[in-house]
Formats: structure tokens, sequence, C-alpha cells
């Protein structure tokens, strides 16, 4: 009796969930799950190549020692954050991984900045190789949060329509906080990662 149950409802639950919107509502979880993913992957990978860079301008950036040590401490602050997809529900977390990461982006532009008063260094070959896979880091970064951006919005507005919001409410899915979209402006912008052919690597004019 309880089988024959079971085979009758089964496909009246499926048509319900169908019908209101239930798989359309994991499929768009999921998807902001994946965006955010390679959000943490391009991080990850950005996190690995400070070091590399660090000491790649230790030996020319004797007197910057103030600049360096923030950008190690920076470095070493998100590496301390242990943050995965399912933590996107988790608000202090999120906020504290969004702030470290800016404090490291801060402490990049500054090293940065600094590196403009060394040709020597800017001659070197391992710092503009560390450059342009830093560059490369950082338009990937801008490119998936801008994925993940979207993705949030189309979560968004798809579980407060009707009827699907009640469904929603059921299972347990809410607004999720898209922790991008105040600085999406910023994050879509080229970022600020150049460097300049040394004079005394340029071509004589004539």
């Amino acid at each position: 009796m309880k089988r024959r149950f079971l085979q009758l409802f089964a496909p009246l639950l499926a048509l319900f969930l169908t019908g209101c919107g239930y798989n359309e509502i994991q499929q768009l979880d999921e998807q902001v799950k994946a965006t955010w993913s390679q959000v943490l992957n391009q991080y990850e990978r950005r996190a690995e190549l400070v070091p590399k860079l660090v000491n790649s301008v230790n030996a020319y950036m004797v007197n910057e020692r103030t600049v360096l040590t923030e950008v190690t401490e920076a470095r070493a602050k998100v590496g301390s954050i242990q943050i995965s997809v399912d933590d996107l529900d988790n608000p202090e977390l999120m906020q504290r991984f969004e702030q470290a990461q800016s404090q490291l982006s801060s402490a990049l532009s500054r090293l940065l900045a600094v590196s403009e008063n060394y040709p020597q260094l800017k001659a070197d070959g391992l710092f503009r190789d560390l450059m342009t896979q830093l560059e490369g880091t950082e338009n990937r970064i801008a490119t998936e949060r801008g994925r993940y951006v979207e993705a949030i919005r189309a979560y968004n507005v798809f579980i407060r329509q009707f009827p699907t919001l009640i469904t929603a409410k059921i299972f347990g899915y809410s607004v999720k906080e898209n922790y991008g979209v105040s600085r999406q402006e910023e994050i879509m912008r080229d970022p600020e990662v150049r460097f300049d052919v040394p004079s005394s690597a340029a071509q004589p004019a004539g």
C-alpha cells in the first residue's frame, strides 16, 4: 500500500517541483556557487604570486621595507581566512574576506607604484614575468567577479518572483547579498597593473 502510494505521489511531486520553480532555483544556486568558486581560484592564484613578487623586488627596494612589510602582512591575512563556496551565507566571514582582499589589492598597488622609481628592477626579467602573470590574474579576477555579480543578480531576481518566492521560502532559499555589487564599476574596470619599458631599453630616435 505504501509503495503504491509513493508510486502515485512521486510523479505529482515532481510535477509540483518543476512547475513551482524548484529546479530552476537549484540551478541558479549552483551557478552562484560555481562562479564564486572561480573567483576564489583566481584570488588564490594571486596570493601564490605575492611571495614570488616580494622576493623578486627585495634586492632592489632596500629602502622600501615598509611597503614590502605591508604586502607580506596583507598576504598573510588573506591566507589566514579559510573560506569556501558554502560560506556565501556567512556575512561576517564574507566581510572579513572582502576586507582582506581589498587590503592586499591596496598594498600591491603601492608596491607597483614604488617600483616605478627603480629602473633596474623594471628591467629585471623575473619581475617583468611576474608583472605579466599578475596582470593576467587581475584581469581574470575582474572577469570572474563580474560573472559572480551577474549570477547573484539572476538568482535574487528569480526567487523574488511569484510563485517562486513561495517555493523558495518553503525550501529555505533566501536572497543572497551581492558582495561585489557596490564595487561593480571598479571590478569591471581594467586593473591598474601596468609597467613601462625602461628608458635604457628604449630604441634610439631617428
